[in-house]
């Protein structure tokens, strides 16, 4: 009788790790489960001790206070007759409303479309509330800001209430989040955090920074609306006893790691002071700039503050993106209430000191649902830098930049016109005609290879296939015509090095070998800084 063949050994070892992973899956699954068990017993004890209310009956000194309950179940009977309590219902919004109906794809950037209308309460039921009390869903997201329409309705509904509640002379009113989900931070800022303990936190929000929010639209489905113009928008309108602090606004760029980027923060210096500008100019700056190049950046317009840069987590060691999370340094700028950050490869074409009087964040469309932060309103905050610094270690982004991780942190963000942020961009057309920069941009986004990068006679992105789609002689123009207005002794920033003129000439070659159609590498070069070869 034959004996049995012996067990492989490769069979055994694929045995004893199935094994772990199942071990491994079944621990895991027990600890969600007691995660979401010892949630509810901590939000139930919560709600059953509110240490909150202690603290917000010592600051409202009211015998009898209001209380609505949003999006909660239990009626905190435990309240007793020191409050008055009522249960805000409204329609919770269906699942046909997704993420992706507020931020499309695409959009007609010089149009409007309508938004899905997100169901609110009959808000004149629950007038005069002291204390808004709410729960925020956020099951199932782990540690991520989630793209979640109730959650964005949920906050809305909270943030609505607190203005109605306040009235015309703003009395105070006071929001309480019960749970260990945090509300949107691009609704209720962390500065606005006064209290808070184990699952709760008070917030007392700036009121008329509410309104401008609620005034926005739900999503980039529909640009946000000109306030400027007009100086008679509803949150501007003061009661007589509320007056808005004067503010101080500045454009802000940085320059980091090298000095590639010198000669563009002198050109969109001087192009946001040819646009006749009222607004401050501030130049953050590493130790890799030097005080000769510092020197011009002041000369040109620009104050300067010294930082430290900081390396992007998921970027690859020596990629153009390693240290763009410097960019984050604008939070730190305190002295001001808004900041208008703009990339060192633009240029301002009209004035846009107006835009300032946008909420954070506003930025103009990139692509799917998300903006491009190359040009943003933002305002500067200790407590967001430090979640921002916090965060990045944890919250991953999409193309290691900080633009992947901003879009991350801000998923409810608010959109500016395109021509605000015109991306020199223009995937499948050949045609330069058709590439041209319209009369009504208010500025240039100069992606590809830079202007001071290339000869002024034609933009050098023609002269390479990968570069091609970059390519516009009609924004190379308008770039020069900036820095024709320059002084002299400025000028020399923007000077060709031997490397860089070698490059040029070696793509012409290139073009000429491959006979592109259009020609520019045929067009004599007769820019002063070249040096033909």
């Amino acid at each position: 009788m034959a004996s049995k063949p012996p067990k492989s050994k490769h069979f055994n070892f694929s045995l004893i790790l199935l094994s772990i992973c199942f071990i491994f899956l079944t621990i895991t699954y027990i600890k969600e489960v007691q995660k979401e068990l010892e949630n509810t017993i901590s939000y139930s004890n919560i709600a059953r001790n509110p240490e909150w209310f202690d603290i917000i009956t010592g600051e409202v000194g009211a015998k009898n206070i209001n209380v609505g309950l949003v999006n909660m179940d239990e009626m905190l009977d435990e309240l007793g007759t020191k409050a008055k309590v009522v249960k805000v219902s409204f329609e919770k919004v269906g699942d046909d409303i997704g993420w992706q109906d507020l931020f499309p794809q695409s959009t007609d950037g010089s149009k409007v479309s309508n938004c899905p209308q997100i169901p609110m309460p009959r808000f004149e039921d629950f007038k005069e509330l002291d204390v808004i009390v709410a729960k925020v869903p956020c099951n199932g997201f782990k540690g991520k800001e989630p793209r979640n329409v109730l959650r964005l309705q949920v906050n809305l509904v909270v943030a609505n209430l607190l203005i109605k509640s306040s009235g015309r002379q703003h009395r105070d009113v006071y929001v309480v989040f019960l749970g260990s989900c945090l509300p949107m931070r691009e609704i209720f800022k962390c500065d606005d955090l006064l209290w808070h303990g184990k699952g709760w936190r008070i917030y007392k929000p700036e009121l008329n920074k509410i309104k401008q929010k609620l005034l926005m639209p739900v999503g980039t489905c529909q640009l946000a609306p000109p306030f400027a113009p007009t100086g008679e928008e509803i949150w501007r309108r003061q009661s007589d006893n509320h007056t808005m602090p004067q503010s101080r606004e500045s454009y802000v760029t940085i320059l980091h790691s090298s000095e590639a980027y010198v000669c563009g923060a002198i050109a969109l210096a001087q192009s946001i002071i040819l646009s006749n500008s009222t607004k401050e100019l501030l130049l953050l700056a590493d130790e890799h700039i030097s005080p000769k190049s510092l020197a011009a950046l002041r000369l040109a317009g620009w104050k300067t503050k010294q930082i430290q840069r900081i390396r992007s987590p998921f970027s690859q060691k020596g990629a153009y993106n390693e240290w763009n999370y410097s960019k984050l340094r604008a939070w730190q700028l305190q002295e001001y209430s808004k900041v208008l950050f703009i990339d060192s490869d633009f240029i301002v074409l009209k004035n846009l000191d107006h835009f300032f009087v946008y909420p954070q964040l506003s930025a103009s469309l990139n692509g799917r649902h998300l903006f491009n932060s190359g040009l943003m309103l933002l305002e500067p905050s200790k407590c967001t830098f430090k979640t921002l610094m916090k965060k990045r270690l944890v919250v991953a982004s999409y193309n290691g930049g900080d633009q992947g991780f901003l879009n991350e942190m801000f998923p409810w963000w608010h959109r500016l016109p395109d021509k605000l942020n015109y991306m020199k961009y223009f995937p499948g057309l050949t045609d330069d005609y058709i590439r041209r920069i319209p009369d009504d941009a208010y500025a240039v986004h100069y992606l590809g290879l830079k202007p001071w990068m290339c000869y002024r006679d034609y933009d050098c992105n023609w002269d390479q296939v990968v570069y091609r789609i970059f390519a516009s002689d009609s924004a190379n123009e308008k770039w020069w015509r900036i820095y024709d207005t320059l002084p002299k002794n400025l000028k020399e920033f923007c000077s060709l090095t031997p490397g860089m003129n070698a490059r040029i000439w070696q793509w012409r070659d290139e073009a000429k070998n491959a006979s592109f159609s259009d020609g520019h590498w045929k067009i004599e070069v007769r820019d002063p800084r070249s040096h033909a070869i």
